[in-house]
């Protein structure tokens, strides 16, 4: 004789496993709602996934152009026909005329400090990074003249062979009034 046990459930067993998925996934989602809704409130931002474009990332750019050695600037910049403007000239077409540009200009300076302000913004679209910023620049030229301000900052950046490279950027400077 074979037994049959009744569910005691009003609703079958695979009704109730899809309800209740349905139930965790909602609450995941409201979950990450709630928290976004904070962060944007606080204006933070969430963090960034490892590997990401973050703050710190973007901290670690503007340090290494504050060594003054446009050289070892080239592991953040992508290679290859890519336009990049910066105060003057109007623009580069790649990296290699920006670096040899720049290069000559940096040689007139013997110190300088870069630090990203709190306005930072870093926004992820697909496979790329979008980052906006005003960066604050103190730098003193080999004859002791210092010349301080801030820099406007617009970068894309798309992982070329595992890491977050720029491929457009844009940096310019207020004009006095």
């Amino acid at each position: 004789m074979a037994t049959h046990v009744r569910k005691c459930s009003p609703v079958g067993g695979d009704e109730m496993t899809k309800r209740m998925v349905l139930l965790a996934l909602a609450v995941c989602l409201a979950f990450a709602s709630l928290t976004q809704t904070s962060l944007a409130q606080t204006g933070k931002k969430a963090p960034a996934a490892a590997g990401a474009v973050d703050k710190a990332y973007l901290q670690k750019i503007w340090d290494g152009w504050a060594t003054l050695d446009a050289a070892g600037q080239k592991q953040y910049y992508a290679q290859g026909p890519h336009v990049f403007f910066d105060v003057s000239p109007l623009k580069y077409g790649n990296w290699d005329d920006y670096q040899a540009t720049v290069s000559k200009e940096l040689a007139d300076y013997k110190a300088a400090k870069c630090n990203v302000n709190d306005d930072a913004q870093i926004h992820k679209s697909g496979d790329a990074y979008w980052v906006t910023a005003t960066v604050a620049y103190d730098m003193t030229h080999k004859s002791g003249k210092r010349d301080m301000g801030n820099f406007r900052w617009t970068a894309v950046f798309e992982k070329q062979d595992g890491k977050w490279l720029i491929v457009h950027e844009h940096v310019s400077e207020p004009q006095p009034l």
